[in-house]
């Protein structure tokens, strides 16, 4: 039977009888979708012990983004878990993660001066500052990451190694729907003609990649037909595009190594994000 927990407290009591195991963690924001249970099904794989944090986490939300608008159910999401076969939830409140304004702040030097890093300053420092608690709280053998969020998970990686966690960290693709939109719970924030139009993002990322399996080495002129992919078939802004080389995430003006290709796109309450790793033909 599935068990939950709010605190730290009870959390450590209760996963004090499953150290014998090895213990898997998929930290989300919560509003679970199909993506979420990819990520639980992967971490099954590895673990005895599947644990699932749900928690929106203000630190990694800028002023003016959607803290208060973030999708939030915890009891849709319980049984989305139970159903799944999640063995514990830890669902804390913001004053059990932060009861006092934390002291202790994380920079993030490189790795962050890029793509969200730049768009959403102080969003990676939030990342990494929550998900370092997580790690203390649940200690885990594992943790899953989505790649949708790919700069997320290789900042994780390296945080990982820098701060010598004694865990490891699984990539799982993106899960998309038929379309090939990426899943997120920020989809339900669409409007219905915004909804036909957001799979664009993935097409036009297939264009680009496209360009590059077909030796293509401009990045400005790969860009050009991205966004103009973007223009001509969804009333979204592009609010960043970029590509950058794997797994260095090194600016380049001309493709000559694998890269990924990175994009974010505006509508007018949500801001969608979607990348795709290119290896480049020989």
């Amino acid at each position: 039977m599935m068990k939950t927990a709010d605190t730290i407290k009870a959390t450590r009591e209760i996963l004090k009888a499953h150290r014998d195991k090895k213990i898997a963690l998929v930290p989300t924001m919560g509003y679970l979708h199909e993506g979420h249970m990819t990520l639980v099904e992967e971490a099954g794989k590895h673990a005895d012990f599947v644990a699932l944090s749900l928690f929106v986490n203000p630190l990694q939300f800028g002023p003016d983004e959607d803290l208060d608008t973030y999708p939030r159910d915890l009891e849709r999401d319980l049984k989305i878990c139970e159903e799944h076969g999640v063995d514990f939830v830890f669902h804390p409140s913001v004053e059990e993660m932060y009861p006092k304004k934390p002291e202790l702040l994380l920079n993030l030097a490189s790795m962050s001066s890029i793509l969200d890093g730049i768009k959403r300053p102080g969003h990676f420092e939030g990342v990494v500052t929550v998900v370092n608690k997580l790690f203390n709280i649940i200690e885990p053998d594992f943790a899953v990451f989505g790649e949708k969020d790919r700069q997320q998970l290789m900042i994780i990686k390296r945080m990982v190694a820098d701060f010598n966690h004694d865990l490891e960290i699984i990539g799982v693709p993106t899960a998309r729907e038929t379309d090939g939109l990426a899943k997120s719970s920020r989809n339900v924030n669409l409007t219905d003609i915004e909804r036909e139009e957001a799979p664009a993002i993935h097409q036009a990322l297939e264009i680009g990649r496209d360009l590059v399996q077909d030796g293509e080495t401009d990045v400005e002129g790969i860009k050009e037909r991205i966004e103009m992919h973007i223009m001509d078939h969804t009333s979204g802004e592009i609010d960043d595009l970029q590509i950058f080389t794997h797994p260095d995430l090194n600016t380049i003006q001309t493709v000559s190594t694998d890269v990924i290709i990175f994009i974010a796109v505006k509508f007018e309450s949500v801001r969608l994000i979607d990348n795709m790793l290119v290896i480049k033909n020989d």
